[in-house]
């Protein structure tokens, strides 16, 4: 029951958060803002949990997870109501560092608890079915999103996708019989940071999940300003992103199957491959219907990344440290997160937005050859 219940959180959360990404970015655009100043509001998504993330985790570990669950639903409520009161580019500012600060809350609390209510065997699955959960939402949280914007504009679709949080934030609130206060036991293991990035299996994975994380954030990022420029309308783009979406929920369904064939690790390396090559092909195309083949494609790459870097995250992290392991992971993925729109976003106002995609296959490319090279190694 306590899985089902997370695997529901998930959903209701993450609809707001993913349906924000497309709509910040597209409110953005419409306040007149570049790729560099869109940029710049989307770092902020990844700032204060780049730097809070590794704190959150050691607070998981000692005092559990039920104040940081409901901090993460209440948060990402109010920064989605915001820009629905406010409206304004100035908002956008403050909502994408609640947003993010929230989500990485409730994201480090639901995926400890996740790990630590099942066994080796069953771990794989577990957190499966929690990726299941980001990707159903990650279908229709742009969706709802893009149909919403063309029909009664920006600022309401924030209140649109702030109602499922309603919900969430009751249950986070008044759901102790189903969610157990998941912590550390007495005496928890110390150290640093650096102590933990001396496991080669943690670390290697840190930087794999790294990788696929910026490739997925440039996605989410970059495709509404390329679709844009393209002609595309709101709800066009919010399919392109939705078949992004059912082709992690695809994948994700699969993948326990798939487990009996290959190693996670391995199946880590071939993702990468996989979505470098529909970075490649983004440049090529113009209209709806290959840009969705194409996300579909990099959905397939993308999708594996969240559920296989957090089993091998759990499983190499010492026993009394698996919220720090986890919020670890979030740290570098988030400092990645800030980085990158940052970067990136300079280099297509520089170069264009074809340079975006070409970059980031490059670094897809050099990510999985050094995987690969590890694994012939061992």
């Amino acid at each position: 029951m306590t899985l089902y219940i997370i695997v529901l959180l998930t959903f209701l959360v993450h609809v707001g958060f993913a349906g924000s990404r497309l709509l910040v970015a597209l409110f953005a655009v419409d306040q007149g803002a570049t790729p560099f100043v869109v940029g710049t509001v989307v770092a902020l998504y990844a700032a204060l949990p780049g730097v809070l993330a590794l704190p959150a985790g050691r607070m998981i570990d000692r005092l559990g997870i039920k104040g940081p669950m409901l901090f993460g639903t209440s948060g990402v409520f109010i920064a989605l109501t915001l820009p629905f009161l406010w409206p304004s580019l100035a908002t956008l500012y403050f909502t994408a560092a609640l947003l993010g600060i929230s989500f990485m809350s409730f994201q480090i609390a639901t995926q400890t608890l996740a790990g630590a209510i099942a066994g080796p065997a069953e771990r794989t699955r577990n957190f499966s079915l929690i990726s299941l959960g980001f990707a159903m939402a990650n279908f229709t949280g742009p969706l709802l999103a893009g149909v919403m914007i063309d029909q009664i504009g920006h600022a309401r679709t924030f209140f649109v996708l702030a109602m499922p949080l309603i919900p969430a934030v009751v249950l986070a609130a008044l759901g102790a019989r189903w969610i157990p206060d998941v912590r550390a036991k007495s005496g928890s293991v110390g150290g640093s940071v650096f102590d933990l990035l001396k496991i080669k299996p943690l670390r290697n994975t840190l930087i794999a999940s790294g990788i696929i994380s910026s490739a997925w954030d440039l996605y989410q990022f970059f495709m509404p300003i390329y679709a844009r420029a393209q002609g595309l309308s709101a709800t066009s783009i919010g399919l392109v992103l939705s078949a992004f979406a059912v082709a992690i929920i695809l994948v994700r369904i699969m993948l326990p199957l798939a487990m009996r064939l290959t190693g996670e690790a391995q199946m880590l390396t071939y993702a990468m491959f996989v979505a470098c090559v529909a970075n490649f092909l983004f440049p090529l195309f113009h209209s709806a219907w290959p840009l969705a083949a194409i996300s579909f494609l990099l959905g397939i790459g993308c999708g594996c990344g969240q559920p296989l870097s957090l089993t091998l995250v759990y499983n190499a992290s010492p026993e009394r440290r698996k919220g720090e392991a986890a919020g670890m992971r979030i740290t570098v993925n988030q400092i990645a997160h800030f980085v990158v729109p940052l970067v990136f976003g300079a280099l297509g106002s520089a170069a264009g937005l074809a340079a975006v995609f070409l970059t980031n296959a490059g670094c897809l490319m050099a990510g999985g050859y050094i995987s690969l090279r590890n694994h012939a190694r061992r």
